[in-house]
């Protein structure tokens, strides 16, 4: 067997093997595929095709998002019309609109805080939505009050609504924004009690089930209501084993795409 086709076989038995170990690892999870051409994936939302999904890279990547298909590979780009200082979050309304979340803060020290809301026809076209923390005061607080840092956006009636990673891997505080450009002060909605680092959010077609996702877990709320869910009590879930976990979207009302910092793309059925 020639040697190209050797280094062929053995790269897919190693993805082979790599995929049943975390099938078995984590019950529902299924590999479909790599995002090789992405680096850093730190978001995951519907795209304006059926079976498409846009993605992009972490802080100090290029302004781009990534169209990809079901698995994981890039059939497009989009160069958009801002820098990319920390995307973090991709978030879209029933218009077609969608909503980067420029408001990765690790330090809780920016003062230049944003939402880039775009259309793909256009996406030159940046209509910047900035805001600031209502009670926070100090730049960068103490340790102890890094909870300014959002890495999960979600749109939820003509708002965008913020769940913030806590240092102290305590509570998600939730704030909202509205969904129109201009200078707001963020509305604090609440908290929710995680005892880990939400670095995406992700709601079902239903409005019915928020999905929180962390670094290699994730945690479930459901409830009737978009009022209930925020009340509801996380349900959590273990995705040891699957990497970096940063992005997430539903497919449908019991299926999740995530996609991790290191090009992993999965399937995963809730329980």
């Amino acid at each position: 067997m020639p040697e190209g086709k050797t280094g062929k076989k053995n790269k897919k038995d190693k993805e082979s093997l790599e995929n049943r170990m975390i099938d078995a690892a984590v019950p529902g999870m299924r590999r479909l595929g790599t995002l090789a051409g992405v680096s850093e994936s730190s978001g995951l939302a519907l795209g304006p095709e059926p079976g498409t999904y846009y993605t992009f890279g972490d802080n100090g990547n290029p302004p781009i998002i990534y169209q990809i298909d079901g698995t994981g590979k890039v059939i497009k780009e989009l160069n958009i019309g801002a820098k990319n200082k920390d995307w973090e979050s991709l978030t879209r309304d029933p218009q077609g609109n969608y909503f980067i979340g420029d408001c990765g803060n690790n330090n809780s020290d920016r003062t230049d805080l944003r939402l880039l809301r775009f259309k793909p026809a256009n996406p030159q076209q940046i209509d910047v939505i900035k805001f600031t923390y209502p009670d926070q005061n100090e730049f960068p607080p103490k340790k102890k009050q890094r909870n300014f840092d959002c890495e999960a956006i979600v749109w939820v009636d003509g708002k965008v609504w913020l769940f913030t990673k806590d240092q102290q891997e305590q509570a998600s505080n939730v704030y909202t924004v509205p969904d129109q450009p201009g200078t707001h002060t963020a509305k604090r909605e609440g908290s929710i009690a995680i005892p880990g680092r939400v670095t995406e959010a992700a709601l079902s077609p239903s409005g019915r089930r928020l999905v929180l996702l962390g670094r290699g877990e994730l945690f479930i709320l459901d409830g009737s209501s978009w009022a209930d869910i925020l009340k509801a009590k996380p349900r959590r879930v273990d995705l040891a084993g699957t990497g970096q976990t940063e992005g997430a979207v539903f497919q449908d009302e019991n299926t999740l795409l995530i996609s991790t910092e290191e090009g992993g793309f999965y399937e995963f059925k809730l329980p």
